[in-house]
Parts: structure tokens; sequence; C-alpha cells
């Protein structure tokens, strides 16, 4: 009878534990200040080469999120950790070795009065890595791994293309060789023709470099084909999170239900999607009671309007929703 090793659990990479954000905002000149809560208790796992796609509607809290993992932001309440070791947010030098970005808009994320291999080199630069001719080899080396000539580094960004750009805000995040990176739509403002060649690219890189992804997208369809790993976000919260095969086939929140459902088709003949959500998105400064989506909601009951939903979780997923509080394998089918 051959044994059987037990395998060891995971230890995550990054981890964030109750993590909340509270704004002090003004409606007025005279108003007095509103606590906005731009994150409500987020707590999520990441493990080492994963990719976890962040979704969720404009204002939910995503970039917010990314803000406090790069440290340019500190969170009113919560832990983030990386390797089971807390990281203090205010230590962004330390934090910035481990964690790098990749932004939206490749345009105005680069300085265009600086050459390719000065902006490139910035992070060795500022870290004190290497001398002059260390440097440049880095950032010949790295530009050929993201596809970039060796003549680039002597042009500046607005001699670019949109793709090219972003090639270079992709090698300077990878200059410092951190272990995880954070995508904030980092497709949306380029050509459909480039988004491809930049998704592969990123692919290859984690592959590469064994990089750990937290993708943050609107694009449903990027997600699908990039992710591991799927979070659904709404009003500061996760609502959903699991495997991306399974909450892109069977999602069990009602929102997660309605972000597919929005989806266009490149069908011609179809009409466009109807989500069922309305156009009216809650107030964050006052924000439902019970489920926050029960406004929205069209399977909602009774105790949505005044019970806070139960989290409800398994080995490989979970869903904040009452829906499920008695039988947590209970699933939505996916419209046709």
């Amino acid at each position: 009878m051959t044994e059987t090793t037990p395998q060891m659990p995971r230890t995550p990479v990054l981890e964030l534990t109750g993590i909340t954000k509270t704004y002090s905002v003004k409606s007025g000149l005279f108003a007095k200040p509103m606590p906005l809560q731009a994150l409500g208790g987020v707590s999520l796992r990441l493990y080492k080469k994963d990719v976890v796609g962040l979704v969720g509607e404009s204002g939910c809290g995503k970039s917010t999120l990314a803000k406090i993992l790069l440290g340019l932001e500190a969170p009113t309440s919560g832990h983030v950790l990386i390797d089971d070791k807390e990281v203090d947010s205010g230590d962004r030098r330390r934090l910035s070795r481990r964690i790098q970005a990749v932004f939206q808009d490749p345009y105005s994320s680069l300085n265009p009065r600086k050459t390719v291999e000065e902006i490139v080199s910035l992070p060795l630069v500022v870290h004190g890595i290497g001398d002059g001719p260390s440097r440049a080899k880095a950032v010949r080396e790295m530009l050929d791994l993201v596809g970039l000539p060796e003549r680039a580094r002597r042009g500046t960004p607005n001699q670019m293309s949109g793709g090219q750009r972003q090639r270079v805000a992709i090698a300077r995040a990878l200059i410092m060789k951190p272990e995880i990176l954070i995508c904030d739509e980092p497709t949306s403002a380029l050509d459909v023709s480039v988004q491809s060649q930049i998704l592969n690219l990123l692919t290859d890189l984690r592959q590469e470099f064994g990089l750990t992804y937290l993708f943050i997208s609107h694009n449903l369809a990027v997600i699908e084909h990039l992710a591991t790993r799927v979070a659904v976000m709404y009003l500061g919260q996760i609502v959903e999170e699991g495997p991306a095969r399974q909450i892109f086939s069977a999602p069990r929140h009602p929102y997660t239900q309605a972000l597919l459902d929005s989806v266009l088709t490149p069908d011609p003949d179809q009409f466009i999607p109807d989500n069922r959500l309305g156009s009216n998105y809650p107030n964050p400064i006052s924000p439902p009671s019970g489920c926050r989506f029960h406004p929205r909601c069209p399977a909602r009951r009774p105790i949505c309007e005044a019970v806070a939903p139960p989290h409800i979780a398994d080995t490989a997923s979970r869903v904040v929703c009452h829906l499920h509080g008695d039988a947590d394998t209970a699933v939505l089918p996916v419209s046709a």
C-alpha cells in the first residue's frame, strides 16, 4: 500500500483582511462633512502565479483598493500581509519592491520629457540599485523581454504608439522584479488589435517571472480569458469570489449574474442586453440597509432589506447572499 503525503496548504503571497477605507466629503461649502465608505471590510487572498480578476461597476472601490496595496493611501482599518507578514502602507519604498502597477492610460502614466531608458531605469535609481552601466544593461534586457527593440531606449513616449507605451510601462513595473503586479485596466485605452498583444505579453511574463496578478477590469471577456480566480465587488464589498470557470458558468450572486447578462454579443441580430439593474447606483454616503444590493436585486426577499447577508464559503469559493443561506450549493443558471 502506497502512502500519500498530505498536501500542505498554500500560503498566500498577498492577503487582505477586513480592509476599510472611509473618506470625509462635503456636499456644499457650508455643509457638514459626511463619511463615505469606499471599502467596507474587504478580505482577499492571492496565491503565487494566480491571476485574480477584480470586477464591478465604476465607483465600487476597485481603484481605491489598488491604491492601498501600492501604499498610495492607508486603509482606515484592516491589514495587508505579504508572505504572512504585515506591511505598513506608509513604507512605500519597501512595498514597491514587492508590488508594482501597470496603469490604465499609457499616454499619461509616462513622462513625455524623459527617454525610455530614463523612465524604465528610474526605480533602480530611486532604490540605489546598481550603477550606470548595470542599469543600462538591465533596461536593454527588460525592453527585449517586453518586445521593444534596443533603439527604443533612446526615444521618448510621444514617439511611440499606445501599445509600445504600455510595453514601456510594463518594463518599468518589472525592472525591480516584483512578485505582485496590479494591472488597473491596462488595455482599456488601447486599440482592440493591440489589446490581445498586451494580454499575451502579460501571460508570457507571468510564466517567465512567476508573477501574481491582481487584474482590475470592466471587460469580462478579458477577465474570462486571463483570470484564474474572480472577485466581484459591489459598493465597497466583495459579494462573490471563486474560480473563474465557476463564476462564468454558474454564478451564485444576482449581481454577478447581472454583470454577465450585460455583456454585448457579436451577433448583429441580438439587441443590447438588459441587465435589469436600472441606472440608479446607490449613494455610498448613505448605503442601503441589509444587503447593499437589494434595491436593484430581481430576486430580493423581505429579509434582504433588513439583515446583512451571511458569508457562505467552501474550500473553493464564497458568496455573500441570503439566497444561499440554506443551501450553499445552489447556483443561478446563466441566461442563454
